[in-house]
């Protein structure tokens, strides 16, 4: 392991938000008549809808304004920012910049916008990676947010739905969490896309599940293991990508990790798929209660179709950051909930015509 890249870089804050609005599955099974064990049978509850002045980026702000303050760093020493999402407000003009402005972050940075489905974030956190390890750039941010977008009536509503999660990425030295290794597994396997004017993404039902979703985050996380001589015993916390609440548990049996490892980090049955940033805040759940050394792996996917697999080794300094910012559940516990109709207006699936 001596000498690769990744282990001179580490995690020096992390942040999250989640909408307090909350739709339960059955209201939606109730409007759309399908079965109650239809809407049980994904392993979730309800799902995080985002309010009508809340968009990709308000949220992504958020969670990145509490991973800066948890990092303890000045927002110029921020020499890039990255935002993951395949719901950005403007088709064209980049929503990074809006995030570097608003915190202070620019001029003197880079900002760019990525796409690859539920991936773009993890994409961005592996450039930021080289780009601290090369010595371009000292700390840098990603973000990963989504409103997650379903056909009205579609199995995919039950599931999609809204947050974000934010990184500082920086130097070994002085991270919370500094990481192993990395590894990257990528096919054009079209499982999940929504070509141009369309309102809604389509999917491959079944088909997302193998050959996209388990082919990949299988042999990335394999690929993972053989590079850095590990087993998936090593790890005190597994991670995966959280389309719904029962995929993560079958990848783990894939990989012979046990559901306990897995259990800390799953966040969809609570808040559903927010998409990019789906892995990335199972991650920083598990975040809010690691202790110093131990190890997580986490592999985030992103259809069309690819993923990535980290090992990350938690320090001392996780202690002393974690109270600076809001945990997880503690925007878990801020729940309101609403009906089909209030989740309609909010995410405008009604048309009005005047």
């Amino acid at each position: 392991m001596e000498g690769r890249p990744e282990e001179k870089t580490g995690i020096h804050g992390w942040g999250v938000y989640v909408p307090r609005y909350r739709l339960p599955m059955s209201e939606i099974a109730r409007v759309w008549g399908w079965a109650p064990e239809q809407a049980s049978g994904l392993g979730m509850k309800e799902k995080a809808v985002a309010g009508p002045d809340e968009d990709s980026v308000t949220m992504g702000y958020e969670a990145a304004r509490n991973a800066l303050r948890r990092a303890s760093i000045e927002a110029s020493r921020v020499g890039a920012v990255f935002f993951g999402t395949e719901s950005k407000p403007y088709a064209v003009k980049p929503s990074a910049t809006i995030i570097a402005e608003a915190l202070g972050i620019t001029p003197a940075t880079m900002a760019s916008d990525l796409e690859f489905a539920c991936r773009a974030a993890s994409e961005g956190l592996r450039a930021l990676i080289g780009m601290v390890a090369s010595g371009l750039i000292e700390y840098g941010l990603v973000v990963g947010s989504d409103t997650a977008q379903a056909n009205p009536g579609d199995v995919l509503e039950f599931t999609a739905s809204s947050g974000a999660v934010a990184y500082i990425i920086g130097p070994r030295e002085g991270a919370v969490a500094h990481f192993e290794g990395s590894y990257t597994y990528v096919t054009d396997t079209p499982d999940f896309w929504r070509r141009a004017h369309q309102p809604y993404p389509l999917h491959g039902e079944g088909f997302t599940g193998e050959p996209a979703y388990f082919h990949h985050i299988e042999n990335a996380v394999k690929g993972l293991l053989a590079e850095l001589g590990l087993k998936p015993s090593d790890f005190d916390y597994a991670v995966f990508h959280q389309p719904n609440g029962k995929f993560p548990l079958r990848i783990a049996r894939r990989l012979g990790i046990p559901k306990e490892k897995v259990l800390p980090g799953l966040v969809t049955p609570v808040i559903g798929n927010t998409y990019n940033a789906s892995a990335l805040l199972g991650l920083a759940r598990v975040l809010d209660i690691a202790k110093p050394g131990d190890r997580i792996l986490v592999a985030p996917f992103g259809s069309g179709a690819g993923s990535d697999a980290y090992s990350i080794v938690v320090t001392d300094a996780i202690e002393e950051r974690r109270g600076l910012a809001p945990l997880f559940d503690d925007y878990l516990e801020r729940r309101k909930e609403i009906d089909y109709a209030t989740y309609a207006k909010f995410r405008g699936i009604l048309n009005v015509i005047k």
